[in-house]
């Protein structure tokens, strides 16, 4: 989108709004790589929060923000003969990810269980509590709850656990390499 269009910004009363891509130093850097690669991006906020506060349930109570605004993106893995299947799940904050039947029936995995923080840290290039769903390692599949799709305004990770994303919840079907996925937080 042109940088001479005016667009508004998603927003809470509570948090101040700033145009992600203009803000790439409150964005892990992989983050910032993805929004400016994004056409999307444009209409991204990111919001400046106490870091102490980047837990959802924490977040949400302190900046009055509904539970079901709240995108989690938690990462799982899984292998068939010996290849390894990463997915990140993002599903509504107020829902757990379908883990054991619906992501590992996707992946096509005997057996599915979340990604070691470490591994996910080293591997994102992002804090824990702040991974999400934009500037993901290649290859890792982005699964995305179908409800955060009706949200008008979703609250993500930043990579960092110091600010969150707002995306309007319609452009997450357009994040790079995002699967819709009916039921996927339960």
């Amino acid at each position: 989108m042109p940088h001479d269009v005016d667009v508004t910004l998603p927003s809470y009363p509570t948090l101040t709004s700033l145009p992600a891509t203009d803000h790439p130093d409150l964005v892990a850097a992989p983050v910032a790589a993805a929004l400016a690669a994004w056409p999307g991006a444009a209409e991204v906020a990111v919001v400046d929060i106490d870091p102490d506060l980047a837990d959802t349930a924490a977040m949400s109570e302190a900046y009055d923000i509904p539970m079901t605004a709240g995108g989690n993106c938690v990462v799982v893995s899984g292998a068939r003969a010996g290849d390894e299947r990463i997915a990140a799940c993002v599903v509504r904050a107020d829902t757990r990810a379908d883990v054991n039947t619906l992501v590992r029936k996707l992946l096509d995995v005997r057996k599915c269980s979340f990604l070691p923080m470490d591994r996910a840290v080293e591997e994102t290039g992002m804090e824990y509590g702040g991974i999400t769903p934009l500037g993901l390692p290649t290859g890792w599949r982005i699964l995305v709850h179908d409800a955060l799709l009706d949200e008008p305004v979703v609250v993500l990770g930043s990579g960092v656990r110091r600010s969150k994303l707002l995306v309007p919840g319609r452009l997450l079907a357009d994040l790079p390499g995002a699967e819709v996925v009916a039921g996927l937080g339960r």
